[in-house]
């Protein structure tokens, strides 16, 4: 085995014009791999075709991988990197929403913008008329690194004979063989993909494993050996994606007594260098913009735009996390604007069954928001703490506050998402009598393997000592669609379970088993039909649940196959002397349909609202033209378990009919709600609005500063 490097950028836009191999490096030994060496399309094949593999001519961002360097000494492989020397033909940047929507240096397309989307119910413009009140806001939030555990890493070797295989940490194995068939020309059953125990995703590992699975694999053809790709923590965070910096415009009508007439939301990403992911980051975040609110007129229009940083990409949440910031800040400052409490007005404007969605969905399943909001002011002590907060904090050198987001995230992919993958799951049996379970979801610490199997294991009424899953290995497994979008439970799980049903009636029209068993007569009548007949094995392929219809080009219908709902509550307190923010309490209430393991699904609340708590108050990418400056643990701060307060979880269970046992998703769902929550505390324990993320020391005293008209001496230094 041999290991790889990358030799990258360091402009973020410009043409190659020389390529210098520096002297003092034994250059004969290396393997060089180039845009040059690509057999088929140079491209990392995504939803656009524009992520190029390797640089061909022109970079378009830092940190973009121009040549691949190959050896079999390690430690010799950076010394290697830096003596190559680049120069370039330097062009016009940009590195931010507002600059690339100027449009005064264009960097992708005709106008910088990788997509866009409207939705429309209702008629806004007729209704700013009719309103007691009109409230406007512009929200921000930054972008987010994943920061998982293991960094991205991959093995490639190949052999004409046997072809390429691929064994790497990531989220999406059929994702990475789409990309390396086109990449390598190779056919299909000649590109093996296998996914390996992998320490954390978060959706980082959903698209940039096809990028450095890519690059091993071309040194592995070149070479004739097998190639180790293994990112430092300090590649890891300056190459690959990010959360989607965001902007929201927000303008709505609103009446006296509370009533939601209208709103008009404008919502941007920063999308980077080439879309990957973006348009389906924009369309979550877009459908979700609107919140858990019932609006009878509503416009939402967004678009995703190019800047010269690396590609931003998937981040649990996927946009939705974005745009519910913004639509829940908001909500607070409508409730001041009209002199409504902010619970109260939230009540008054819940979505619930018979009402619809911005898109048009009417919502069919039981949903109880008023309860999830009872709920989780009675657990948090809401009245009580906020009377006390207020009548406490004038004066003190630490304000407290406490601050409520209400929110919902949709199950599974957009529109007609699910049936596009038209996913398959299968169940088998082995000769000793073991059942397995076939499919492409993965396990990376959210608890895949055990929920597929305990369903597996329900479904056959067997031991779950009996059941074991298959490794994702795309010449093992079939395609269930990729490991995302809160869709394993709910969606996988039930082809599971239909697998697991087809497979006991076969061997119950065999004659092999009755109408009931224990886990021994199951294991012998499968061991016994094998022996006589071969293989037992059962698949399932998904099926849409009845009256779903989706409109691509009007951007209309059924979203979701369904919502999970929920309601935070952050308990703050501003210390007014640093300005630091710690929290001090945090409950957390949920529907997301019948919870299968307890412990899995409050192990994804806690990690999520820990995450989310990073996201608000502490994680600051700093860029420095489309480079991120802070690329270490030292200097990008995330929460430690001293920063992180008691979390209680609480589920409120209604059974969604078409999930796995009544399943829902749950992944991306505690992402949504902290950081609104956490800030809307902010302002009520400092008085102030702040409407950007994260939330630094330094932006709390700056605001607090000069918006209180401290004298100008106080300022001299």
């Amino acid at each position: 085995m041999i290991y790889g490097a990358t030799v990258r950028s360091s402009v973020p836009r410009g043409r190659v014009v020389k390529i210098e191999f520096g002297e003092g490096i034994p250059w004969d030994e290396f393997v060089v791999v180039s845009a040059r060496d690509i057999p088929g399309e140079n491209v990392i094949a995504l939803i656009n075709k524009d992520w190029p593999c390797l640089v061909s001519e022109q970079v378009n961002h830092p940190e973009e991988p121009i040549l691949l360097l190959g050896h079999r000494d390690r430690h010799l492989l950076p010394k290697a990197v830096a003596a190559v020397r680049i120069e370039y033909e330097t062009l016009p940047s940009v590195h931010s929403i507002e600059e690339s929507e100027r449009g005064d240096v264009i960097v992708w397309g005709e106008d910088n913008i990788f997509k866009k989307f409207l939705i429309h119910k209702g008629d806004v413009d007729a209704a700013w008329n009719q309103a007691d009140f009109i409230v406007e806001g512009e929200y921000t939030t930054g972008a987010q690194e994943h920061l998982y555990i293991e960094n991205n890493g991959v093995i490639a070797a190949y052999t004409p004979e046997e072809g390429l295989t691929i064994w790497g940490s990531m989220q999406c194995p059929y994702y990475v063989h789409k990309s390396l068939v086109g990449l390598t020309r190779l056919p299909e059953d000649k590109v093996r993909i296998i996914q390996v125990e992998t320490g954390g995703a978060f959706g980082g590992k959903e698209d940039y494993p096809s990028m450095i699975g890519a690059h091993a694999a071309l040194l592995a053809m070149k070479s004739g050996r097998p190639v180790k790709i293994m990112y430092d923590r300090l590649e890891d965070m300056v190459a690959t994606t990010k959360r989607h910096p965001s902007r929201s415009r927000i303008r709505t009508a609103v009446s006296k007594d509370g009533k939601l007439l209208a709103a008009d939301i404008d919502f941007a990403l920063d999308g980077g260098a080439y879309s990957t992911l973006s348009p389906t980051v924009l369309s979550r975040g877009t459908i979700h913009a609107g919140g858990p609110y019932c609006w009878p007129n509503i416009r939402v229009r967004s678009k995703a735009f190019a800047t010269n940083c690396p590609p931003h990409g998937a981040f649990r949440g996927f946009g939705a996390p974005q745009s519910l910031f913004a639509i829940e800040r908001h909500m607070d400052r409508v409730a001041e604007a009209i002199g409504m409490a902010p619970e109260e007005l939230r009540r008054r404007n819940f979505l619930h069954k018979g009402l619809t969605t911005a898109t048009g969905q009417e919502i069919r399943e039981d949903v109880d928001l008023e309860h999830l909001l009872s709920r989780a002011l009675e657990l948090s002590d809401y009245y009580a703490k906020r009377e006390r907060f207020d009548r406490e904090n004038p004066g003190a050198k630490k304000k407290k506050g406490i601050g409520i987001a209400a929110f919902l995230h949709g199950s599974g992919f957009t529109g007609s998402g699910e049936r596009y993958l038209n996913s398959v799951a299968a169940v088998d049996a082995t000769a000793e009598g073991k059942v397995r379970v076939l499919v492409s979801s993965t396990e990376f610490g959210q608890g895949t393997n055990t929920i597929l199997c305990q369903i597996a294991a329900e479904a056959l009424r067997i031991d779950y000592e009996a059941v074991e899953i298959v490794q994702p290995d795309t010449s093992m497994v079939p395609n269930t669609g990729p490991t995302v979008a809160s869709r394993t439970t709910m969606i996988v799980g039930k082809l599971v379970h239909s697998a697991a049903i087809g497979l006991q009636q076969t061997l119950q029209a065999s004659g092999l088993l009755g109408e009931s068993w224990t886990t021994d007569e199951f294991s012998a009548a499968a061991k016994e039909y094998i022996a006589r007949h071969g293989r037992l094995y059962s698949s399932s392929r998904y099926e849409p649940p009845p009256n779903v219809y989706w409109d691509d080009v009007n951007y209309r219908g059924e979203a979701y196959p369904a919502f999970a709902w929920a309601v935070y509550v952050a308990e703050v307190t501003v210390d007014m002397v640093t300005y630091g923010v710690t929290v001090d309490d945090f409950v957390a209430v949920q529907e997301v349909g019948r919870v299968l393991n307890p412990v899995l699904a409050t192990g994804q609340i806690e990690g999520g609202v820990a995450q989310g708590i990073g996201y608000a108050l502490y994680e600051k990418v700093q860029w420095e033209q489309g480079r991120m400056r802070n690329g270490q643990m030292t200097n990008y701060i995330i929460p430690t378990s001293q920063d992180i307060p008691p979390i209680r979880v609480f589920f409120e269970e209604i059974p969604f009919t078409y999930g796995a046992y009544g399943a829902k998703g749950i992944g991306e769902l505690p992402m949504d709600g902290p950081a609104p929550a956490i800030v809307n505390a902010v302002s009520h324990a400092t008085g102030e609005d702040f409407n950007g993320i994260p939330l630094l020391p330094e932006d709390i005293c700056l605001r607090l500063r000069f918006s209180h008209a401290v004298p100008t001496e106080a300022f001299a230094v």
